[in-house]
């Protein structure tokens, strides 16, 4: 690639992705093993299912307010820190699971954070991608999300089968905390998340 067609990321573009991994990489822990969670706090598999229906619609109806809303937002980047927070809660809010009802609250958490968080990231995004790059600039973050996830999978079971469920839900929160300071970078101005 010569250099006068080589193109760098932009710093929004840089920093959403760095704290989209940590989000990623935190919720991704408990994927493939939720269900044996919810066996494990005394559900069945129809538990897994109605948390699951929680968070999709807590996701889905609030995600479509909140487009709605946002777009009339000047500062994207505080619906982006906030988002990553509530995700943080929400992680932390596993430890404390101990019924059915408390893992639909925790899946009410989840879902509010990424109805807050999907519109703003993707408009964001979209605002900093380098237009004659779009393809790579967006298959960056898709890449990110598949190999991320991957790894959460495998790290997640070796870390609950070696420390137990409690303190993955520990480790989740605190991973999750760092989507959440990196994604602080988002505070700062439109130019400088732009260079």
């Amino acid at each position: 690639m010569s250099s006068k067609t080589k193109t760098t990321l932009k710093k929004g573009i840089k920093i959403l992705l760095l704290a989209d991994f940590f989000a990623v990489l935190a919720t991704g822990m408990i994927g493939p093993i939720y269900a044996i969670f919810v066996q494990d706090i005394g559900g069945d598999i129809l538990d897994a299912s109605w948390a699951y229906f929680a968070y999709m619609v807590s996701c889905g109806v609030v995600l479509y307010l909140m487009g709605l809303w946002e777009n009339r937002v000047k500062n994207k980047g505080a619906f982006v820190v906030a988002g990553y927070a509530l995700n943080a809660l929400g992680c932390l809010s596993y430890f404390f699971v101990a019924s059915q009802w408390q893992l639909i609250g925790t899946q009410i958490i989840l879902g509010l954070s990424q109805a807050v968080l999907s519109p703003v990231f993707d408009s964001l995004y979209s605002d900093f991608v380098n237009q004659k790059n779009k393809a790579r600039e967006w298959a960056d973050w898709e890449a990110m999300l598949y190999v991320t996830n991957a790894l959460a999978a495998v790290i997640g079971g070796y870390f609950v089968a070696f420390f137990g469920f409690k303190n993955l839900f520990l480790l989740m929160f605190f991973i999750a905390l760092l989507a959440t300071i990196a994604s602080t970078g988002m505070l700062k101005g439109k130019k400088y998340l732009g260079e």
